[in-house]
């Protein structure tokens, strides 16, 4: 078993981070956003499947493809910050299970039966989505601030950057060097009695 994570680890990734609105006028190196996928995507998914893709939003031609999208509140914030992250959907993730889960590939039929394809969609949803919070982690744990969104057009973000139907837009997670100056107190959360059971 491996021991727990150090406190300041911890404080890293969950106690002492935010979501950040405001960033500092810092890029963020390619190699540094390589860095982020590679540590995120070693995160679980159901049978290996990885279905999230990426798009990594850094020029000034591509954020402003990105801008109509957004909603009123999201423009400002987005445009600032050195990368927004499109999470995607891939809808024909089963194609590589038979390299990612290679000891069963015939489960790739599973998602190619008739009918199946709001069980298809609902899979790909899911496990992209764990896979975008593990992102927020990865950026954390390599020193990033994150600033994940859900004020945008799905609609319009994939006719502009996913015109041929395969990928679907999820959300959106702004990644930078937050302006530390610019934070609100944290926000409450629930407390383990208000939201778990141990039965």
């Amino acid at each position: 078993m491996a021991d727990p994570a150090s406190d300041e680890c911890l404080n890293v990734i969950f106690r002492e981070a935010h979501t950040h609105s405001a960033w500092l006028a810092k890029p963020v190196d390619d190699a540094l956003l390589r860095e982020v996928y590679d540590l995120a995507k070693l995160g679980p998914t159901s049978a290996n499947t990885n279905p999230m893709r990426v798009v990594f939003v850094k020029s000034a031609a591509g954020k402003e493809r990105l801008k109509p999208a957004l909603s009123p509140g999201n423009v400002e914030k987005t445009m600032a910050a050195p990368v927004c992250a499109i999470i995607a959907n891939d809808m024909r993730f089963h194609e590589l299970i038979p390299r990612l889960w290679p000891h069963m590939p015939e489960m790739a039929n599973v998602f190619t039966q008739p009918g199946k394809e709001e069980f298809v969609a609902t899979f790909a949803f899911r496990n992209a989505t764990l896979q975008g919070a593990y992102l927020i982690i990865a950026a954390r744990a390599l020193g990033l601030d994150a600033g994940p969104m859900s004020g945008f057009d799905n609609a319009k973000v994939d006719a502009e950057f996913f015109p041929d139907g395969r990928l679907k837009s999820n959300f959106l997670i702004n990644l930078g060097y937050g302006d530390p100056a610019m934070l609100r107190p944290r926000n409450p959360r629930l407390s383990f009695e208000e939201a778990c059971q141990i039965i």
